[in-house]
């Protein structure tokens, strides 16, 4: 009988077929390395684009401003909250304060990042807050009294002599003065947090300025509501 070297497919022993099988797994493999190799290709492609974020903010502008002054705002409200955190006898202020404390240097972290990426300074150069609200309506008792001039403290903020009767006071003086100081504090950073939201050119600052506005309006309400059941008075801000 005559003998061929071409190979039938219809005859094709089992040995041809598995190994035939083991090609189209080779080239099954291959499609999807060349498939992975491509998508990569678009993924640098896209990362080579430019960026939709805003260039990095100058001295002067809303963003390093708001990130300066609310972290000078911040150290005094974490410094009030850990001393009543460490001396207040009432289990709920005690909570409250290290809700505080913990929520706003966290806060502070984040802002001063921001300030060393940007290349900025840690805090106001030449001690004056909020000249970067100049020129903002409805907030001349807090924000600036003339384009471009700041002011030597921010509304708010406990003088160096609250301070000194916070520490010097205990059991229900202590906490009924925390939370005077507090409510106050809170409510003198308002407008600042205001503005960031409505004026901030990094996305980044606005969503924090926002975030903190909402949290520390909810936060003022619970802080009056504490005072009122402690026979206290809020403060004239």
């Amino acid at each position: 009988m005559p003998t061929s070297t071409d190979s039938d497919p219809l005859t094709t022993s089992p040995g041809d077929r598995h190994g035939a099988t083991r090609w189209q797994r080779v080239l099954v493999a291959l499609g999807g390395v060349l498939a992975l190799l491509l998508l990569g290709a678009a993924a640098g492609l896209l990362i080579g684009l430019p960026s939709a974020e805003p260039a990095a903010p100058t001295a002067g502008s809303v963003d390093v401003g708001f990130a300066q002054d609310m972290s000078v705002h911040h150290e005094q409200a974490v410094q009030m909250a850990s001393w009543e955190r460490d001396h207040s006898g009432d289990p709920v202020l005690r909570q409250l304060a290290f809700d505080i404390e913990a929520t706003q240097t966290a806060q502070i972290g984040r802002m001063q990042g921001w300030l060393e990426l940007w290349g900025a300074s840690a805090l106001p150069v030449g001690g004056q807050h909020m000249a970067w609200m100049s020129g903002t309506s409805g907030h001349s008792h807090a924000a600036t009294t003339s384009a471009g001039e700041g002011v030597a403290t921010m509304p708010g903020m406990a003088s160096a002599e609250e301070l000194r009767a916070l520490r010097a006071a205990s059991g229900r003086d202590l906490d009924v003065l925390f939370l005077q100081l507090m409510l106050r504090h809170h409510q003198g950073g308002a407008a600042m947090l205001e503005y960031g939201a409505q004026h901030a050119e990094q996305p980044v600052v606005r969503n924090l300025a926002t975030q903190m506005l909402s949290s520390q309006s909810a936060e003022s309400t619970y802080l009056m509501q504490l005072l009122t059941q402690r026979g206290g008075q809020p403060l004239p801000l």
